[in-house]
C-alpha cells in the first residue's frame, strides 16, 4: 500500500470504519495529518493514514475515551519530544483494559461454573426445578 492514494470508500473497507465515521475522525482531529484532497475536493488517504486509523480503531474498540484519543493524536501531530506523555496515556489505557479483562475473566469463571451445573443436572436428568421461582 506504500505510496498508494486511497478513496474514503477504500479506507472504510480496510479499516472497518464507515464513511461517516471517517469524516467524524477527521472533523474531531483524530488524524495525525491533514487528509489530502483531489482537485475536485475528494478525500485521498495514504497508507500512513490507514495504519494510524487501524490503531485508532483498536484503541476505541478497547474503550479508550474519545478525549484521550484526541489528546494522543494531538501529541503525535506535535512530533518528537512528547513521547513520555504519549506513554502515560497508553499506559493508563492499558491498565484500564487489563482491569476490564480481569473483570471479564471473573465473569467467565462464574458463567462456566453455572454452565457446568446445568450440564451436570441435564445429563443426570435432574434439571427440573433449577432456579425455579415457582418452587
Amino acid at each position: 500500500m506504500s505510496g498508494q492514494s486511497l478513496s474514503i470508500g477504500e479506507v472504510a473497507e480496510r479499516t472497518g470504519l464507515s464513511v461517516h465515521a471517517l469524516r467524524f475522525y477527521e472533523r474531531e482531529g483524530l488524524l495525525v495529518g491533514p487528509v489530502r484532497r483531489t482537485s475536485g475536493g475528494r478525500r485521498r488517504y495514504s497508507s500512513f493514514d490507514v495504519d494510524w486509523l487501524l490503531i485508532c480503531v483498536k484503541l476505541r474498540e478497547s474503550g479508550m475515551p474519545l478525549a484521550d484519543l484526541k489528546q494522543f493524536a494531538a501529541l503525535v501531530r506535535q512530533g518528537p519530544g512528547n513521547e513520555a506523555e504519549r506513554l502515560r496515556l497508553l499506559d493508563t489505557h492499558q491498565r484500564r483494559v487489563d482491569a476490564q479483562i480481569e473483570a471479564l475473566e471473573e465473569c467467565r469463571t462464574v458463567i462456566a461454573w453455572k454452565v457446568g451445573v446445568y450440564a451436570e443436572h441435564l445429563a443426570r436428568g435432574e434439571a427440573g426445578g433449577l432456579w425455579d421461582p415457582t418452587a
